[in-house]
């Protein structure tokens, strides 16, 4: 069903009603292999089919969706979020006045400080939101098939090039993953939740997995074999790979934690009332466990163990190929980036002249 471009009185209720539609469309299109509460779901596609009454009540929507399985969703937020608040004060009066010109402009002072990862996030999202406007509009109310094309492409928006390029991801260094691993054992988390905590903080730390796969594993993933613990978790596109951990480094935390969990959906973590942890609770639980070790970086969240532990890793061994597989990365330029920290490697360069 297609809408009137300008559907309503002023240019802010019109793109508050296209930044629902939008974030409903986006939803509907997203892996719903995560969603944890589907009447809830249900009750969220409707409110955003009715409309919201402002931008934060949208936000808080999609709080919600993210409480519920939908983490991708953000990608697609945010860059609107920020753009409907770029554009409020301007006072176009219509959609229409929006042009490649403006977002480039948008993009410019909203992504300057961002890594090259985000930047491409946040023009990707733009060019999906005013393509789906471009395939759901009529301008003319007399003529439902006359629709407004925006067309926006932002190939000559050149953000990606400057001095905020990529950001080389903030990482522990050998004896500071010691004085972690050391921390989180001797952390006080109260007696219901150490075992759990200590094992899920654990496991990410000694596999790299992402924070996401970690509380998604369900107890059916898990099984020994000899001394060693074969996992098997679903990565980005539903990809599954296995990792492994030594039995000696969480077989008493896992075996206290279950006698303790009563985990929904056969959970391997969960919290006190048998949901699944999110990932908010594990970064603060990172957080505190970094503080209590005297160990400050740029990024305290729990994917600084991911970037840590793939680090070390190529130190090691040298081996992209190891590091690209155990990350379950798709594409091994993805990998590389971890090279940059080959000190041995890079101090050849101070021989040169």
């Amino acid at each position: 069903m297609k809408h009137l471009l300008d559907n309503k009185i002023t240019l802010e209720k019109s793109l508050l009603f296209w930044c629902d539609r939008f974030i409903r469309y986006k939803l509907t299109n997203l892996s719903n292999r995560h969603i944890k509460d589907k009447e809830k779901f249900t009750q969220i596609l409707q409110t955003l089919a009715n409309g919201t009454n402002s931008i934060d009540e949208l936000q808080v929507i999609v709080k919600e969706v993210r409480n519920i399985g939908l983490n991708g969703i953000n990608t697609y937020f945010n860059p609107i979020y920020k753009l409907y608040n770029y554009l409020k004060p301007l006072k176009l009066e219509s959609m229409m006045n929006i042009d490649e010109e403006l977002l480039s402009d948008f993009l410019a002072i909203h992504t300057s400080s961002l890594s090259d990862a985000s930047k491409k996030n946040h023009r990707i999202a733009l060019i999906s939101f005013f393509g789906y406007i471009d395939k759901q509009n009529f301008s003319n109310p007399q003529n439902e098939m006359n629709a407004y094309l925006f067309d926006i492409e932002l190939k000559n928006w050149g953000g990606i090039k400057g001095k905020s390029g990529t950001k080389l991801p903030s990482f522990m260094n050998e004896d500071e993953i010691k004085r972690f691993i050391e921390a989180i054992e001797n952390y006080p988390f109260s007696l219901k939740l150490q075992a759990r905590n200590r094992l899920v903080i654990k496991i990410i730390i000694y596999t790299g997995i992402r924070v996401s796969e970690a509380i998604s594993i369900k107890m059916k993933d898990i099984h020994k074999e000899n001394d060693i613990y074969m996992i098997e978790v679903r990565g980005k596109g539903n990809k599954p790979r296995v990792v492994m951990i030594k039995e000696s480094v969480i077989q008493k935390d896992f075996k206290e934690w279950q006698e303790l969990q009563r985990c929904e959906d056969n959970l391997l973590f969960c919290n006190q009332n048998g949901k699944e942890l999110t990932q908010s609770y594990i970064s603060r639980t990172v957080e505190d466990i970094l503080i209590f070790a005297g160990i400050r970086k740029e990024k305290n969240g729990a994917h600084m163990l991911r970037h840590s532990f793939a680090t070390l890793l190529y130190l090691k061994h040298r081996d992209l190929i190891l590091v690209q597989e155990a990350l379950g990365h798709s594409d091994i330029n993805t990998s590389r980036i971890y090279t940059h920290f080959d000190k041995e490697r890079l101090i050849k360069t101070t021989d040169l002249m």
